[in-house]
């Protein structure tokens, strides 16, 4: 895990890319790693930082990175749904037992209308009190990390 975690912060540092561009792609990855887009998150953040013009790889990474590190991200989901709920002033809906459903349920619209809608909105909000100011927070840190490392390599 040390050894994975090294090699992908040597792959950030050294992308061949301005230090706002990399810092960028960074922060909208952890973005979405907090927002409950479980299947699209990696997908989502690459278009974005193509939209912006920023580094895709670093965007990929960060949100990987997230993923792996993050290991209580069912807590923070949890916690986020019931903000948003707080947010929204909608009560917290009951707890789904997902083992009453049957292999063909998940495949019907209607398993997704019933269960995964209605708490999709008010976990997107609540996530959005969390992932904002993480986002502000690697821009800046990931920005001045590059900055340092770049002009120690060029002092040397």
């Amino acid at each position: 895990m040390k050894s994975w975690l090294v090699a992908h912060h040597m792959t950030l540092m050294t992308i061949a890319d301005t230090p706002h561009s990399i810092a960028f792609g960074s922060a909208i990855g952890i973005f979405f790693g907090f927002t409950p887009l479980y299947p699209l998150k990696t997908l989502l953040s690459i278009v974005v930082a193509w939209i912006f013009r920023c580094n895709k790889i670093a965007a990929a990474i960060a949100v990987t990175l997230h993923d792996v590190l993050i290991w209580v991200m069912p807590a923070i989901y949890l916690a986020e749904y019931q903000f948003g709920c707080w947010i929204l002033h909608r009560p917290v809906g009951q707890r789904v037992h997902f083992r009453q459903f049957r292999l063909h349920d998940y495949v019907h619209w209607h398993v997704f209308s019933r269960v995964i809608w209605p708490t999709f909105w008010p976990a997107f909000i609540g996530s959005l009190f969390l992932s904002i100011p993480s986002a502000i927070v690697v821009y800046f840190l990931m920005r001045l990390l590059i900055s340092r490392a770049r002009a120690t390599q060029t002092i040397e």
